[in-house]
C-alpha cells in the first residue's frame, strides 16, 4: 500500500510538473507596456507629478486624505486599514469596498460599476465624492494654482495647459498607469521554471482553467476579463448601490452586476468582493465555486455562477494557485515632501 501510494504521488507530481510544457503560456504574462491615450503619453515628468498628487493629502477638503488612503501601495493598492467599505472624509463610510488600482491601466472600465471609461475620467471622481475626499474641483484647482511648486511641475509635464481639471486628471492617470503587477511565482512558472510553484498550486491552476471554470471571468494575464457579473451575493430586490452597473444605465442585463476584479496580488487586498463581505480567499473561492452565496432567489444571476461541486481539497488547491499570483511589492518611493 505504501509503495502504491508513493508511485501514485510521483505520477501526480510528474503530471502537474509537465502541465504547460506544450501550452502557450504567454497569455498569462503581463504586457511590457500599458495602453496610453494619444493625448496623454507617459513621460517621466507626468509620472512624477501624478505620483505627488496621488499621495498629497491637500487634494482633500480637510487636508487629511489622499488617493493613497484608500489605495495604498503597502496594502495591495487598497485601504491602508482593511475595511469592508471605504472610509473617507471625516470617517464617512462609502458604499463599496475600495477596488485595487493595480493593473487598472489594462482595464476597459473603471470603478466597480464601470461608470468611467478611462483612468483620466476615474481620477477626478473620488476627489469630489462627499464620502471620499469631498473636495469640489472648483475649489481644488485654485488651491493648486496658488502652490508655486505645482505650477512649475504642471508646466513641465503639460506645457501651456496650466493647472486645470483636465491636466490634473491626466497627471494622476499617468502615475496610475505605472502601478502594475510584479513578477510572481506563477509568472516564473509561465516562463518555464516548473519548480517556481508547488504541485498543489499546479493542480489548482488546472482546476482554475478546467473543472472550476474560474477563467469564465478571471481570464488572461490580469486574471480578469473585465466583464460584469452578478455572482449571487444578495437575493431579492436590490436597491441603491447594490444595483451595481444598473445605476449607470437601467439595462435589465446590468441589474446587480459588478466588474470582475483582478486576482493579481489578491492575497494583499482582503476583504473581498464589491461589498467587502468576505474576509478570506478560501471563503471567496467557496462562494464562487458553489454558484454564489445564494443559489435561489437571485435576480439576474450570471449564467456562469453554478455549483461546480468542488471538494475541499480542490478549493484549497485553487487558493494555493491564487497565492502564487502574488509578487513583490512594486518598488515605489512614496514622497515625503510636496511642492510648496
Amino acid at each position: 500500500m505504501i509503495k502504491k501510494l508513493t508511485i501514485a504521488t510521483l505520477v501526480l507530481a510528474t503530471f502537474f510538473t509537465s502541465v504547460g510544457a506544450n501550452e502557450d503560456m504567454s497569455q498569462w504574462l503581463r504586457p511590457q507596456t500599458a495602453p496610453q491615450p494619444a493625448n496623454n503619453k507617459l513621460t517621466p515628468e507626468r509620472i512624477e507629478l501624478g505620483k505627488l498628487l496621488y499621495f498629497d493629502t491637500r487634494l482633500s477638503k480637510n487636508d487629511k486624505i489622499s488617493c493613497a488612503t484608500c489605495h495604498s501601495p503597502s496594502h495591495g493598492w487598497t485601504d491602508e486599514v482593511p475595511a469592508a467599505k471605504a472610509v473617507g472624509f471625516e470617517g464617512r463610510v462609502g458604499p463599496r469596498n475600495s477596488p485595487v488600482v493595480l493593473n487598472s491601466a489594462y482595464q476597459r472600465h473603471q470603478f466597480w460599476d464601470g461608470r468611467a471609461k478611462s483612468l483620466e475620467e476615474q481620477a477626478l471622481g473620488p476627489i469630489e465624492a462627499d464620502v471620499e475626499m469631498n473636495m469640489p474641483l472648483k475649489e481644488l484647482i485654485p488651491k493648486l494654482n496658488k502652490i508655486k511648486g505645482y505650477r512649475e511641475l504642471f508646466e513641465k509635464a503639460y506645457p501651456g495647459e496650466g493647472i486645470t481639471k483636465d491636466s490634473l486628471a491626466k497627471a494622476i492617470a499617468s502615475f496610475e498607469r505605472t502601478v502594475v503587477s510584479t513578477e510572481s511565482p506563477f509568472d516564473k512558472y509561465a516562463k518555464g521554471d516548473k519548480n517556481a510553484i508547488n504541485t498543489k498550486a499546479k493542480k489548482g491552476f488546472e482546476l482554475f482553467k478546467g473543472k472550476a471554470h474560474c477563467i469564465d471571468c478571471h481570464d488572461g494575464f490580469n486574471f480578469s476579463d473585465g466583464s460584469f457579473q452578478n455572482i449571487g451575493l444578495n437575493k431579492g430586490e436590490l436597491k441603491g448601490k447594490e444595483l451595481g452597473r444598473y445605476n449607470v444605465k437601467k439595462r435589465a442585463a446590468w441589474y446587480g452586476v459588478f466588474k470582475t476584479p483582478t486576482l493579481r496580488d489578491v492575497t494583499k487586498s482582503a476583504p473581498y468582493f464589491h461589498d467587502g463581505s468576505v474576509k478570506t480567499l478560501k471563503e471567496a473561492t467557496v462562494i464562487c465555486s458553489q454558484g454564489g452565496r445564494y443559489q435561489d432567489g437571485v435576480k439576474n444571476k450570471s449564467d456562469v455562477m453554478v455549483d461546480r461541486h468542488l471538494s475541499d481539497d480542490e478549493v484549497d488547491a485553487i487558493v494555493e494557485f491564487m497565492k502564487a499570483l502574488t509578487g513583490p511589492d512594486l518598488d515605489i518611493k512614496v514622497p515625503k515632501n510636496f511642492p510648496q
